[in-house]
């Protein structure tokens, strides 16, 4: 999907840079979600609720006159609290560090991994709040940008050159699924991307070395895309090995699988549709549909029906609908 973003700029004068500004960027969103069943867990909370998210990026950037680029970001995020049906408040991301020349980047502080970054990795995901996933049965928790906390303190490489991208990151502390086992953790990702023609095909490995000793969590997957004009789809297949049970003590090793599609009806409607899935005992399973209405200036009416069923556990319906506008 694409995303219009009208930055807000402050020029500021040294002498030491080419050029250096602050830009403000994000998105609003608010409607009303439905969870089955979510009443269940609180008496005093209904099934609908009015659901929103304000998100402000704060990026500081600067270009030193042999055009390397410096930036850093900060993010401010407020989202309603989904177990209580009230309005949550604002809070203050820890700060990405990045530079970048030609198809070089590097990334520190908190920073998305290659995982997080790769092609595809996330396809087509319909509703309000993207609710729908093609990666849900994966178990496997990877590095990955935090909106609303200080994050990881780790680095993210990027090099892209002609048709191929590769990617690595690396978090030298990592704390995973609040798993005592895996808390001060090393965590590494590696990636591979290349593009041929409307086809994007990557691959990627991520693995935690537990500090205590005992088995090594990994996944291992790989994404497909193909851009037809109207039509977009993408492919989805990984294998996660030797991840912590979830909540229920189900096993959550194995392959997970599923795909995305959108198709625009005409120049303003997309038509969205996810499935995702995976063959352990206490895998994730995803589906739905869902459609994007573009109303002009960055606005767009957004909404979504499905299903998510976690292990054994009995399924629940969601379904969203609301305003999206880019800032």
């Amino acid at each position: 999907m694409k995303k219009v973003l009208f930055a807000t700029t402050a020029l500021i004068a040294t002498a030491s840079v080419a050029a250096a500004e602050v830009k403000f960027s994000g998105y609003g969103r608010f409607g009303i979600g439905y969870l089955q069943d979510r009443s269940d867990t609180n008496d005093n909370i209904d099934d609908t609720i009015l659901i929103s998210r304000f998100r402000l990026n704060i990026d500081g950037l600067a270009e030193t006159d042999g055009g390397v680029e410096f930036s850093a970001r900060v993010r401010l995020q407020a989202d309603e609290d989904a177990g209580t049906g009230e309005a949550g408040t604002a809070s203050l991301s820890g700060a990405r560090f990045s530079a970048i020349y030609g198809g070089l980047r590097v990334d520190a502080g908190n920073v998305s991994g290659a995982i997080d970054n790769l092609a595809n990795y996330y396809g087509n995901e319909p509703g309000l709040e993207f609710f729908i996933g093609q990666y849900a049965g994966v178990d496997y928790e990877f590095l990955s940008f935090q909106s609303t906390s200080a994050g990881a303190n780790a680095v993210f490489f990027q090099y892209a050159v002609g048709d191929f991208a590769f990617g690595a990151s690396y978090d030298q502390n990592s704390e995973l699924n609040g798993n005592a086992a895996l808390s001060g953790a090393d965590s590494w990702d590696l990636s591979a991307t290349y593009t041929f023609n409307n086809i994007t095909a990557a691959l990627a490995y991520g693995q935690t070395d537990a500090s205590g000793g005992g088995s090594d969590p990994s996944l291992l997957v790989l994404t497909l895309g193909a851009d037809f004009g109207d039509f977009n789809g993408t492919l989805f297949v990984a294998d996660d090995s030797d991840t912590p049970d979830n909540d229920n003590g189900e096993e959550t090793d194995g392959t997970a699988w599923g795909f995305s599609l959108a198709y625009n009806l005409g120049a303003a409607t997309t038509l969205l549709a996810a499935y995702g899935d995976g063959s352990a005992d206490g895998d994730t399973q995803q589906y739905g549909i869902g459609f994007v209405q573009d109303l002009g200036g960055g606005v767009s009416l957004k909404g979504a029906v499905g299903r998510e069923t976690v292990g054994d556990a009995s399924g629940q319906t969601r379904a969203d609908f609301g305003v999206n506008f880019n800032f």
